[in-house]
Formats: C-alpha cells, structure tokens, sequence
C-alpha cells in the first residue's frame, strides 16, 4: 500500500481548503493542522491499511488517480476519485447486508493520501472554516457520484461516453489548440464500469464517436474531446411526459381536487372556449413522444445484448475451431502410431 511516509501541514499541500479561514488566522491554522502523508505505489490498495480506525475522520487524497470498484454478481461500477476528494473507508459498523458485494480499491498512477485522524480531528474543532471545507468536498463528490448515475441511464453508449468525457472534462480536462485533451489512459473496459456498459459496445460507440471526430485517443492512450459540451436537454426531450405518480400513495390534496373539479368548458382548448396560450402538443401526441422515447432505449438495450451474444459466439466458434484442430491432430498421430507398429510405412 504504502511506500513513504511524512508529516505535512495540511494547508501547504492542500491550501484551497484554508479560503475560508481569515487571512490573520491562515498561519495559525497552518501551524496547528498538520496531517501524515503517505506515498501509494500503482496497483491494488488496500484503502487504510492495519491503521484503519473509525475514530479517524477520513483519507485526503492529494495526488494521483484512485479507482473505487463495487463488485456486484459479474458486473463492476468504478468511481474515479483525485485530488481534493475525502474518503471514509471504514465505518463505524459493519452493518448486515443482505446485497452481497464488493469493494476494491486501484491506485491507477501513484499517488500520495493524507490521513485525517483521530488527533486532526480534535484540533479541527478551532477551526470551523477548515471543516466546512472539507465537507463541501464531499458534496462535490456526491455530486459528482449523481451525475455519473446520470451519465449512466442515458439511452446510446455513445452519448453516455461523449457525456462521461465532457464531465471528467471539467476536474482534468486542459484545453490545446485541437481540442480539450483528458490526461487519463481509460481502457475500453473501464469506461464500460464507468457508465454501465459492456466493452464491445464501447468499443462500438468509440469507434462512431471518432469516425464524428467528436472523440479520439492519442497514440499514449490519453483522450481529445472535440466539438462543443453536451447535455443540455433539446425540445424534444422536454416534452416527455413527466412521472406524477406518487412516491408514498398519499390521498389526493386539496388542489388535486381543486384541478379535478374545474369544468371542461374552462380548460384552455376547449370547444367553444378561445386560447392564445402557446400551441402544445396534446395528450395523444405526448403519449406517441414518449412511446418513441421508450422504444429507442428498448432497441439500444437488445442491440448491446445482441452485440455480447454475437461476441460469445465468436469466441464459442473459435474454441470449436481449435478442438476441431487438435482432435484432427491426435487422429494423424494415432494413424502414424498404428503404423509403426505394424511396420507399415508412416501414411502420408
């Protein structure tokens, strides 16, 4: 896990998280807040070592790129975590759970961590500003966690890539005269755990989005986005039927009824009433929209099964295909074997 260790003041290798503390206050919180820092060697980690404590208040990270992978049955989800990111990866109690996974933790460069413990957090008490900062980076990263489950149900791969980028964009993008380079070496499959999808399929769709020239990979294996950022929802979308079912079943309020009650005659569109609303589309139109919506996210669901199906059987086919091979090898060999035994020259 660990190579180096040493202590550090937290404000010179983190200093964004002082912006709060008022500029006749800065050195003293310099002084008092000082954390150990440790140096991650590449590969798997093993997130707080034998010093895992839950009275500790967390892992700083500084440096690097660290992925966090929740194993579920045969599938992986991967969250990507840099600097500036707080950690927790302990807790309190091992709460049962009654959905079996796992957690593994990649450093994918090396990187170093500082340890946020138990005497860090006695001494944060003085300094409110430092622990409101620190806490904000954790609603950035469970913001940045939704945008990513967003990223995620979006309805092509191509988009949910083209998207995933254009937000890793905005933490490790730097803009060059081509376009905005993201210094990450993402394998296929990663990407695939990142916004949940099959490595065939991404390579499919990264295959389209460079033949658009709206995504390309260098030859170090870094990434360039082209064009102009994405996700803004079109027109089209925003006419999509918005879900009004009720979360807890409650009984109608006073305004459902109220709405319920309102004659035909006073609803905008109706005969013999006159409109100069803006012209919407009606029910049945709404309802064709979304009938389309959902049907085009059906279609790119069975394309990506069909796609790993087609996968399979190529590799079913040359696994046949070697058998096949290597039984007509042991054939020649045992007509050759029964030759020499019988003294017969070897068949040709």
């Amino acid at each position: 896990m660990t190579t180096k260790r040493r202590t550090l003041p937290l404000l010179d290798v983190d200093p964004d998280l002082g912006t709060l503390v008022p500029e006749d206050r800065r050195e003293a919180a310099r002084r008092e807040l000082d954390v150990e820092v440790h140096r991650l060697s590449q590969g798997p980690w093993t997130a707080g070592g034998d010093g895992a404590n839950p009275q500790h208040v967390g892992l700083l990270l500084l440096e690097g790129v660290v992925s966090r992978e929740v194993v579920v049955s045969d599938t992986v989800s991967t969250e990507l975590l840099g600097p500036g990111d707080v950690i927790r990866p302990w807790s309190m109690q091992e709460a049962p759970s009654l959905l079996q996974l796992t957690i593994r933790w990649n450093a994918l460069t090396e990187s170093r961590v500082a340890v946020l413990d138990r005497r860090f957090g006695a001494q944060l008490g003085r300094w409110p500003e430092v622990n409101a900062a620190l806490i904000d980076r954790l609603n950035d990263r469970a913001q940045r966690l939704a945008t990513t489950q967003a990223i995620s149900q979006l309805n092509r791969v191509d988009r949910r890539l083209l998207s995933l980028f254009w937000h890793l964009a905005e933490r490790w993008g730097r803009m060059t005269p081509d376009g905005v380079a993201i210094p990450l070496t993402l394998s296929h499959r990663m990407l695939g755990q990142l916004v949940g999808a099959r490595r065939p399929t991404v390579s499919t769709a990264i295959s389209d989005l460079a033949a658009r020239e709206e995504l390309v990979r260098r030859g170090d294996g870094t990434w360039l986005l082209k064009g102009e950022p994405v996700g803004v929802p079109t027109a089209d979308v925003e006419r999509v039927v918005p879900i009004r079912r009720k979360l807890l079943g409650q009984i109608g309020t006073a305004d459902d009824a109220a709405v319920a009650s309102v004659p035909v005659g006073g609803l905008p569109g109706a005969v013999g009433e006159e409109d100069d609303s803006p012209e919407r589309p009606t029910v049945p139109e709404r309802a064709v929209h979304t009938a389309r919506v959902e049907l085009r996210e059906t279609v790119e669901r069975l394309r990506a099964e069909a796609q790993t199906t087609l996968d399979r059987l190529q590799e079913v086919s040359e696994e046949s295909r070697r058998l096949q091979a290597e039984s007509a090898a042991n054939r020649e060999a045992r007509r050759r074997l029964r030759a020499a035994e019988r003294g017969e020259p070897a068949p040709s």
